[in-house]
């Protein structure tokens, strides 16, 4: 089979398209003939060097390793132990995040049976591959964890923010990957939402229901807003801090990529800053799945170029402003 490899890190350049095997699922596990890949922040993490996710004490990577997380695809084999899915079932999932074994840039991956869902029928691989981990990073940072297992960023477990008509969430990076689709279940649960993101996309998030538009182009979101129950900054990192102005008391900032936060100030505030680590689940995919199934929730695609062109593709999200996913097809 043909599949998209690092044999050292750096740029885009790096990327290979190499003849391998075709691997063997192993037990729980089932092949999948890839027709769609999502491309996600932790592909370029790897290339560029990360090789060690956050909680882990030593590396796991070796290289040459095929990066990528997310597929779409119809099942080619199933080992033994599996139950649920036969050959011919189309399927889409998160492929054993949180690590950089996911091997998803390629025509053909073993994935795990839990990590995978039944793909909606009534969207395609392409959209299908752009769901998982963007999806269930707003799944379970805004409507349920769905684990039990320890957070490498905080020693409190996550909670979501009960959402209702009473809540008003604003999201910022609302037209990328998590943020579209964050702003989406939060208008799911009857929320209001402030979207913030730079003026190209604001008729894209009218679109999908933001109730108001920010241009941080023009102004700072944390001048023109306060007394807001929640903050998904999908962007994150150090500017963080910023957003907790926004709050009211009892409200709460959750950073999807942690920043430093002073507990002094937070506790002074009366505010919450909590952030978790997106985990495969096929069963919370199923459930998104039924939503993009409704047209309740829908995927929208930045670009799509073929799995040959993974290099176009890192090069096109270096570029940033990215509305929606960008994903690669596997002919």
């Amino acid at each position: 089979m043909r599949a998209v490899r690092l044999h050292e890190h750096g740029g885009p350049e790096v990327l290979r398209y190499d003849e391998v095997p075709i691997p063997e699922p192993g037990p729980g596990e089932v092949l999948v003939r890839v027709h769609a890949v999502g491309i996600n922040p932790p592909d370029w993490y790897l290339r560029g060097g990360l090789t060690r996710m956050p909680g882990e004490t030593e590396s796991t990577v070796s290289l040459p390793v095929i990066p990528g997380t997310d597929v779409s695809g119809v099942v080619e084999a199933v080992a033994a132990d599996v139950d649920g899915l036969a050959v011919g079932d189309e399927v889409f999932g998160l492929l054993r995040f949180p690590s950089f074994d996911g091997s998803a840039y390629a025509e053909y991956v073993a994935a795990p049976a839990s990590d995978l869902a039944r793909k909606p029928a009534g969207i395609d691989h392409v959209h299908a591959a752009g769901a998982p981990m963007a999806g269930l990073t707003a799944w379970q940072f805004l409507i349920e964890l769905g684990h039990d297992h320890p957070s490498p960023f905080q020693e409190a477990r996550h909670r979501p923010t009960a959402l209702d008509a009473d809540t008003t969430v604003l999201i910022n990076g609302a037209a990328g990957g998590v943020g579209h689709f964050a702003l989406q279940l939060a208008k799911w649960k009857g929320a209001r939402v402030i979207a913030v993101a730079s003026g190209a996309h604001e008729s894209f998030l009218s679109e999908l229901g933001a109730d108001q538009f920010i241009d941080y182009t023009k102004i700072r979101p944390e001048e023109l807003v306060h007394d807001v129950d929640l903050v998904l900054d999908t962007v994150g990192g150090p500017d963080s801090s910023r957003f907790l102005r926004t709050l009211k008391r009892g409200g709460a900032l959750f950073p999807v990529f942690p920043g430093e936060f002073d507990e002094e100030e937070t506790a002074k505030l009366g505010v919450t800053v909590s952030s978790a680590q997106v985990r495969s689940n096929g069963a919370q995919l199923a459930e998104l799945g039924r939503l993009l199934d409704a047209g309740t929730v829908r995927v929208a695609i930045d670009s799509t170029l073929a799995l040959a062109d993974a290099r176009a593709a890192h090069e096109r999200a270096a570029r940033g402003h990215i509305q929606g996913k960008i994903v690669l097809t596997v002919a």
